[in-house]
């Protein structure tokens, strides 16, 4: 097609966008710096590419996806997907591929070409393609003889079409790569990439969100997030900068030896060592039997075996593997992968580690980025998130279906979601304990319940310092370790431990947080600051009174700290939101993993290896995992009753489109008001007068929302002594918030326990219920 017909089309384009966004304004849908915005960027960047040539090459049928929806007047398409960029957050970034199953599915159909609505603000193989040639620049500015980068992508639409394009665009910088062959672990990425001393992990994942998403998880030379100041660094100046242009591509079986490696696992018995190249004392496969035969692009020979290196590291830290060996009693664990990632890792790992009835639920298991268990209804789809009561329940259904009897023998139900870096645990519930967990919904009582990470997360962190008590009672070093937790995690881990003689860090939320926090007490061990995290050779902690931080404390990961002098082993790192790991102590260099330690981000295959020990150990104990969070947590003087409440607003997804900035800026100033107005309202929560506020605003979501942006949350406290509270969290890089509630029920006695948990359960539903209705956020 001419230049001069483009030209109409978007002539075209700018009269029907225009009078679409000023319905929408007029109608108070979109409003304010929302409309100014759309107003201003959407026809400028859909002008660029529409016109640019180039990307014909690039994406072969993008400039004719862009013609067909013009023609077709898709005006609100068009708007959401070039009304802005996508934003770029802690991990990376993340959004829709298209607005709905059906385009998802044309995408499964036709591949990363297929001509649907492709724009900056979509995920597309332009951004990808565009977002790595921006990390490609900025490793070469850093080191241009260090340039190696690891590879993986999950069970998502296509996600090995969009690796293989981003491996073919880094093999073009003259990286050296590490593409995994299948699916894989998030976790196996971040095992890689220190492992194999890359300078660079890049995984195509939307980790737990509905099929309609995907995304660029990045992590930096030692496995974790990127550091705040290196990621803003690494966004504005190399990101934002480049130009369709410096997308180059080499072919994957043009690769110059040396630089392209698979990872993958072993067929049984192939493993070998490496001897005579830079990879050696690595573990060399052959060929998965199923590949394909274009799969290693003439590359057959350089196959890494990571996945028994990752598995070989896992197992170093069992607690007990005899006692998982000889069990009397052993253990029945079903297992889900979600349709993703971890449906040969996890029974694999369990399996070998010596837990032989590992029932895998079929129907869950093949690898599938459309979640065909989950409503996928227009406005209606399902994530498939295992912390999630609904995923639970799917699950329970179809382990029923599948095995039928064998469910009453079952101990424990897990499942990892489509990347495997979040753990859900299912439990069976004792009859005597039903009363205090109910289905959230139906209100019924059930044989079984979804664990909270709060919950499952304390009693693995018990188990473990119990395991490291000597003759005394004494936890080993204990004045050498501690914990790291986001501050919307329950406090029942602090009093943990604390009990034990642990040193407590809580940071903001975020997996890449945790990591900077004990990164920065790693570097106080060795003498020195972290920039934006300490000052003076110290840990900073705020005061929770505090309404708002200072501009030079914006950066800064840390919430706060007790009894942290001198400590630099990290124990557990931990989040409300189902992830966990251990960064143990300071490493040798900035290029490995904690000495003792396990990756510096959140796995799920981990956790599951964790939470099966301690299974067995309660089944030996003759315990169910109930009896033993009340009898060793609830019910000791030292730790005591606390109750936790999540809730996500809206239950999936975000809200939608361009309106959904304006709706979440509505919702969050009557927020504002509530929190500043708490008191003249005389407010109650559930029955509770609140009794004191406090917001959190780290500036660092400003330029992407608004001034004083309150994105660490708004928080509510119903007691004194600030135990008991609500936090309302808003997403800083999409339409969301999230709900926080933790109620602390004092020091029940063992025949008062069941009835106050189940009433401190109630009351946490009704402080949500309530807060939505006054801040219009109806579920």
């Amino acid at each position: 097609m001419s230049n001069a017909e483009d030209m109409q089309l978007l002539q075209q384009a700018e009269k029907g966008i225009e009078k679409y966004l000023a319905s929408e304004r007029d109608a108070g849908r979109i409003t304010g710096t929302y409309f100014d915005d759309a107003v201003k960027k959407t026809m400028p960047n859909l002008t660029k590419w529409l016109l640019a040539e180039e990307l014909d090459v690039v994406s072969p049928n993008l400039r004719e996806g862009l013609r067909i929806a013009i023609r077709e007047e898709r005006w609100v398409e068009l708007t959401n997907a070039y009304s802005r960029n996508v934003s770029f957050g802690t991990g990376g970034i993340r959004e829709k591929m298209g607005p709905t199953r059906d385009v998802i599915f044309e995408l499964k159909e036709k591949g990363i070409h297929a001509p649907i609505i492709k724009g900056p603000n979509t995920i597309n193989d332009v951004v990808y393609l565009m977002t790595a040639a921006g990390v490609a620049k900025f490793g070469q500015q850093r080191d241009p003889k260090l340039t190696k980068v690891v590879v993986g992508f999950d069970s998502r639409v296509r996600g090995i079409d969009f690796a293989r394009a981003i491996a073919s665009l880094f093999l073009a910088y003259d990286y050296t790569v590490f593409l995994f062959d299948e699916a894989c672990l998030y976790p196996s990425v971040t095992f890689a990439v220190p492992t194999l001393k890359a300078d660079a992990g890049v995984f195509i994942s939307a980790s737990h969100n509905d099929l309609r998403y995907n995304g660029f998880k990045l992590s930096c030379q030692n496995g974790s997030q990127f550091d705040p100041e290196e990621r803003k660094r690494l966004y504005e100046d190399f990101i934002t900068q480049v130009n369709f242009s410096d997308i180059k591509l080499q072919p994957l079986s043009e690769a110059s030896p040396g630089k392209l490696w698979f990872l993958g696992g072993q067929k049984s018995g192939t493993a070998r060592q490496v001897d005579d190249s830079e990879m050696k004392g690595y573990l060399l496969a052959d060929p998965l039997s199923d590949a394909s035969a274009d799969l290693y692009a003439g590359f057959a020979g350089n196959i890494i075996d990571l996945h028994t290196m990752h598995i070989n590291h896992v197992k170093q830290f069992l607690k007990q593997p005899t006692m998982i060996a000889g069990a009397k009693n052993p253990i029945s664990i079903g297992f889900s992968a979600f349709n993703g990632s971890g449906r040969k890792a996890v029974p694999r790992l369990l399996n070998e580690i010596g837990f032989k009835d590992v029932k895998r639920i079929m129907a869950l298991d093949p690898l599938d980025g459309t979640f065909p268990a989950f409503e996928n209804e227009p406005g209606k789809e399902q994530q498939p998130d295992p912390g999630d009561y609904r995923a639970a329940d799917v699950a329970v259904k179809l382990f029923k279906e599948e095995y039928g009897e064998a469910w009453d023998s079952l101990d424990l139900l897990i499942g990892t979601d489509p990347d495997a870096d979040r753990l859900g645990v299912i439990i069976k519930v004792p009859e005597n304990q039903k009363p205090a967990y109910k289905h959230p919904v139906t209100k019924q009582s059930l044989d079984y319940s979804l664990m909270s990470a709060d919950e499952a997360w304390s009693l693995i962190l018990w188990y473990r310092l119990t395991q490291e008590q000597d003759s005394s009672g004494k936890v080993r070093d204990a004045d050498k370790k501690f914990i790291v937790l986001s501050h919307t995690t329950t406090d029942l881990l602090t009093r943990v431990a604390r009990k034990f003689g642990l040193g407590v860090m809580k940071t903001w939320v975020g997996f890449a947080q945790l990591a900077a926090g004990t990164r920065a007490a790693w570097d106080l061990s060795h003498g020195k600051d972290t920039p934006g995290l300490t000052e003076s050779g110290k840990l900073p902690a705020y005061d929770e009174g505090r309404t708002a931080l200072k501009a030079e404390q914006s950066n800064r990961s840390i919430h706060s700290i007790e009894a942290m002098d001198g400590r630099n082993f990290n124990v557990a790192a931990l989040e409300q939101s189902n992830g966990f790991s251990m960064l143990g102590g300071p490493p040798k260099d900035d290029r490995s993993l904690g000495e003792g330690g396990h990756v510096r981000d959140k796995d799920g295959a981990f956790a599951a290896v964790l939470m099966a020990e301690l299974a067995q150990y309660a089944k030996e104990e003759g315990m169910s995992l109930l009896d033993l969070i009340d009898e060793k947590l609830y019910l000791d003087a030292d730790v005591g009753l606390y109750i936790t409440h999540y809730e996500p607003d809206p239950i999936d997804g975000e809200y939608e489109g361009l309106a959904g900035y304006t709706k979440k800026r509505v919702i969050l100033d009557k927020a504002e008001d509530l929190f500043k107005n708490y008191a003249k309202k005389g407010a109650t929560l559930g029955g509770l007068p609140i009794v004191s506020t406090t917001s959190y605003r780290t500036g660092k979501y400003d330029a992407i929302n608004f001034p004083g942006f309150p994105d660490e949350g708004y928080r509510f406290y119903f007691d004194d002594e600030r135990r008991s509270h609500l936090t309302i969290r808003p997403s800083g890089t999409s339409n969301a918030l999230r709900f926080h509630v933790q109620l602390f029920g004092g020091f029940p006695t063992r025949n008062e326990l069941v009835l106050h948990k189940a009433k401190l359960r109630e009351t946490c539903a009704k402080i949500v219920e309530d807060v939505r209705e006054l801040i219009g956020a109806q579920a």
